[in-house]
Order: structure tokens, then sequence, then C-alpha cells
């Protein structure tokens, strides 16, 4: 569902010498705080220790801010009296466009009938992908940079 919403890939003919990156299904059951299962949730991940480096994706790195910043942020917000707003991106690497060209395999038991011997061209990250936090973090400061925000220096 979130995949057709967000136009993460389109069904193509396998092209001739391209890696084809394996896909995964991921089971979790999620529980309330007495244990019990409120909700089955899965996610189809992409099997990135299949790529190849400068073949399937160059750049990977993407900032993380450090345990230190974070509370040294909590604790001024929490001087000046400020509010903090946390939020949770659904689906984030699905909103996060690839700038190189990636096939998956269709989905063991996904497969199209009509087409079982073709291939996922990606037009968004997947999660699993080496490449999808990298993506996620220019998505992300674009985002941020056309609402208004300005890159700091340091």
């Amino acid at each position: 569902e979130e995949f057709v919403r967000n136009d993460v890939w389109e069904l193509v003919p396998l092209p001739d010498g391209v890696n084809v990156v394996g896909t995964k299904w991921i089971f979790k059951n999620k529980t309330d705080d007495a244990g019990s299962i409120v909700r089955n949730k899965s996610r189809l991940v992409a099997q990135g220790y299949s790529q190849v480096e400068g073949v399937d994706f160059d750049e990977t790195f993407a900032p993380v801010a450090r345990l230190e910043s974070i509370r040294l942020f909590l604790g001024m917000a929490c001087i000046l009296n400020f509010k903090v707003y946390q939020m949770d991106v659904k689906s984030a690497f699905l909103n996060d466009i690839l700038q190189e060209e990636v096939y998956v395999a269709q989905p063991k038991g996904f497969e199209d009938p009509t087409h079982p011997d073709y291939v996922y061209k990606l037009k968004k990250a997947l999660y699993g992908l080496k490449q999808a936090p990298r993506a996620w973090y220019e998505h992300l400061t674009k985002f941020l940079i056309d609402t208004g925000y300005v890159r700091g220096t340091v």
C-alpha cells in the first residue's frame, strides 16, 4: 500500500548486466504494555549486502546528532522553558528519490503473474539499501531549507 502511494518503483524487464538486489519480508508483532499483541507489522527490505559500491551506490554517509548535542539542546530547552516536539516520519525512506539506478527482485509471494521474470526499478529508497539513510538526509535537508531554515556552519 505504501509502495503504491509513494510511487516507489516500476516493474520493468531485467536490463542486461545489472545487479539485482534481493528483497526480504521482516515481520514484527506490536505489543501493548501488558505484552498482548495489538498489531502485526511487516516491512519489505532490500538485501543491501548484495549491492556493489560504485555500481549500485556511491554515497552512504548521513550525519547523526551526537548524544551530547541532544542533551545540551534538551537542557537549554528546559532552562528557557521551551516546548520541544518529537515526530516520527512514517515510511521515511520511501519518500526519498534515488540518484542511482537500483533494481530489486519481486518479493516472494507477490510476483506479477503476467511478468514473473521482471524486476522493480526503484524510484525511491527502500529500507536496507546502503544509500537509503543518505537519501533521507538529503530529502530532509531540502525540505528544511525550502521551509526557511538555514544550514549551520559548525
